[in-house]
């Protein structure tokens, strides 16, 4: 539907587009520096051009999108929609994508910097780790080089895939962290097996050490910037990785602070690439720790005066079936758009047996739809 603009020039349109098709638009527009309503406009002129059997874009979780075009074009593109025997979602979908693809342009030149996907919610059992360890997965099937580092201290990512867990008063994460380190970083990184992953997935264990990493910071008179505490420690490593994914651990202390430092968009990188992912689940204490996170982050974005994008949210462990909390709830967090649902993730049995089987999910199960979700995350944020 559409509602006229103050001007009537142009009118408000109401329609859905998936989730990871609205996150690219966002992110190119940004690089382009044009509105989006200015993109989506182009998109839909140029589809409308297009003649022949267009390739269906695949809208399955398609949620509601708003954008204003000019008067009389949202009729016209119902008409196309109509002779094409196709749904308004799907030409919108099919206008993106199109948009997409013709303004894919050259690779953006090589920073030197690794993205950074920092997966961060002060509530646990969200499936943090789960969403840590598929995205990086998902990442290296796709030729990436990637560091997958355990932040959190109860090591459920180490042991999920098989990592022993570097001991008490080891050289580890934590003593980089407070620059006592006594060696290389380099030679705490075991590398994930798999064929998928073609050894371009490397972990940095946890560390039982990371049960003190607050105190120890917050003792610490050497460090005079305790929120770049992770970046300092992981900088002479980066240059190793096109990726490098950070598994939070539950809590809204200084580790926290530094993994949200470490998130944010330096110099030079593009927008949409470098952030934090947030899942969550649909159920309203999840909502509660959801607004303590983005206090954090905003607490730390107005301090050191720097931007931390939120790439989006992963709705884990869905079941229609609990009733209107999860229902309701579910919508509610659609509904945010700003950051979008980036996925929603079933409550379903193959990670719960990749976990016991002590394999990547990706490697475990690559044809289930949670391999599919992860891939998808991986596309959205990339």
């Amino acid at each position: 539907m559409a509602s006229p603009y103050p001007d009537g020039e142009r009118e408000k349109v109401a329609s859905k587009l998936p989730s990871a098709l609205r996150q690219q638009l966002k992110v190119r527009a940004a690089e382009l520096s044009i509105d989006i309503q200015d993109a989506v406009t182009t998109a839909i002129h140029d589809w409308q051009a297009k003649t022949g059997p267009l390739p269906t874009v695949d809208t399955a979780g398609a949620d509601s999108f708003s954008t204003w075009l000019p008067a009389g074009l949202y009729d016209q593109f119902k008409a196309t929609c109509s002779t094409r025997d196709v749904s308004y979602t799907q030409g919108l979908a099919q206008s993106i994508r199109g948009w997409l693809d013709s303004q894919a342009g050259e690779t953006p030149p090589d920073t030197g910097i690794p993205e950074r996907k920092v997966v961060a919610n002060q509530k646990g059992g969200v499936g943090k780790t789960s969403v840590s360890a598929g995205i990086a997965q998902a990442a290296a099937e796709a030729g990436k080089t990637v560091l997958l580092v355990d932040f959190d201290p109860q090591g459920h990512l180490s042991d999920q895939l098989g990592v022993e867990q570097i001991g008490p008063g080891e050289d580890s994460l934590v003593t980089h962290m407070n620059a006592e380190g006594r060696g290389d970083i380099r030679d705490l990184l075991v590398t994930i097996e798999g064929e998928r992953f073609g050894k371009r997935l490397q972990i940095l264990p946890a560390c039982f050490d990371g049960f003190l990493l607050d105190a120890k910071l917050a003792t610490n008179r050497v460090i005079r910037h305790k929120e770049t505490a992770l970046e300092r420690a992981l900088e002479p490593i980066e240059s190793d990785f096109d990726v490098v994914v950070i598994d939070c651990p539950p809590s809204l202390g200084m580790a926290m602070d530094a993994a949200i430092y470490y998130a944010r968009r330096r110099e030079n990188e593009r927008q949409g690439v470098s952030g934090m992912v947030i899942p969550v689940l649909a159920e309203d204490s999840s909502a509660t720790a959801y607004t303590m996170l983005s206090q954090q982050i905003e607490s730390i974005v107005e301090d050191c005066n720097i931007d931390v994008e939120s790439l989006g949210l992963v709705v884990n462990l869905y079941d229609s079936r609990r009733g209107y909390v999860a229902t309701s709830s579910l919508t509610a967090w659609k509904n945010l758009q700003d950051p979008p649902v980036l996925a929603v993730i079933g409550d379903l049995k193959e990670q719960r047996e990749a976990v016991r089987k002590v394999k990547p999910l990706l490697q475990y199960a690559p044809l289930s739809e949670q391999a599919e979700a992860m891939r998808q995350i991986w596309s959205a944020i990339s």
